[in-house]
C-alpha cells in the first residue's frame, strides 16, 4: 500500500471558508485532490481544464470574454481585506 503525502499550499484560500493555509495537495487514485483542514472542503483537480471558444488556448475562467463581453457571475462574493503588517 502506497501512503499519500499531503503537502500545504501556501497562500492558497478555501473557496468554502475563505480561510488561508489550510489547503493541501495529494494526489488519490491518479487525480489531483485538494482538501481543506479547517472545514473539509475537498474537490478533484481536472487535468485539462476547458478551453475558451476564442481560437486560442486560453483556459476558460469566470472572466473569460465571450463575445467581446466580460461575464459577471450572479449573486455576492466575500472578498477579504488585509491589513498590512507594520514595520516596527
Amino acid at each position: 500500500m502506497q501512503k499519500i503525502v499531503k503537502r500545504f499550499i501556501a497562500g492558497a484560500v478555501c473557496p468554502k471558508c475563505s480561510q488561508m493555509d489550510k489547503i493541501v495537495m495529494f494526489r488519490e487514485d491518479e487525480k489531483h485532490v485538494r482538501e481543506c483542514v479547517a472545514c473539509g472542503y475537498r474537490d478533484v483537480l481536472e487535468e485539462n481544464p476547458p478551453v475558451a471558444e476564442t481560437g486560442t488556448d486560453d483556459i476558460v475562467t469566470r472572466v473569460t470574454p465571450q463575445d467581446g463581453k466580460v461575464v459577471q457571475e450572479e449573486g455576492e462574493q466575500v472578498l477579504k481585506i488585509f491589513d498590512s503588517p507594520t514595520k516596527h
